[in-house]
């Protein structure tokens, strides 16, 4: 299977397991206590569509910022989600959420560590949380940082934005 085609599944595979947790969590907790349409209502989004923005080797030496830039072309409010991906060699070893720390910079400026979803050698940021509405011609900038934990990781950083609508 291409580097796409697995990171395809890869994706797909983590939505729906992204989508079962958060819809089961609170089905479990407590007896439903909504009407149909509130509780869907409250079910996250899939996104329709991904634009890829240019990618770049893992480098091992120095932290790695990475600036993720998206401008809604669009005459209508639309959602996206910044996400940063970081895939494996096609030959591995594959990547864990150990052999990386990614953080994402504030609007004060402060680095926040960002938890990592790992996926058939592809570590990737959550959607769900990084979710914002862009009115028409809105800029979306997100910056993260990647620091390499282990020195003999390899792979390559793909930073992308989610679509979501119809």
């Amino acid at each position: 299977m291409s580097k796409n085609g697995r990171l395809k599944v890869a994706l797909l595979a983590a939505a729906v397991a992204l989508t079962g947790l958060i819809t089961a969590g609170p089905a479990l907790a407590a007896p439903p206590t909504v009407t149909a349409a509130a509780s869907q209502a409250q079910e996250p989004a899939v996104p329709t569509d991904f634009v890829d923005l240019p990618t770049s080797p893992l480098r091992p030496e120095a932290n790695q910022e990475v600036t993720l830039t998206y401008r809604n072309t669009t005459p209508t409010t639309t959602t996206v989600a910044p996400q940063l991906l970081v895939t494996s060699p096609d030959a591995g070893p594959f990547l864990s959420p150990s052999d990386v720390k990614v953080e994402r910079r504030t609007g004060h400026g402060c680095w926040v560590p960002v938890r990592l979803g790992s996926q058939s050698g592809t570590l990737f940021t959550d959607l769900v949380g990084a979710q914002r509405t862009l009115g028409a011609g809105e800029t979306l900038k997100e910056r993260y940082r990647v620091t390499v934990l282990n020195p003999e990781a390899e792979g390559t950083v793909e930073p992308r934005v989610a679509l979501y609508g119809a």
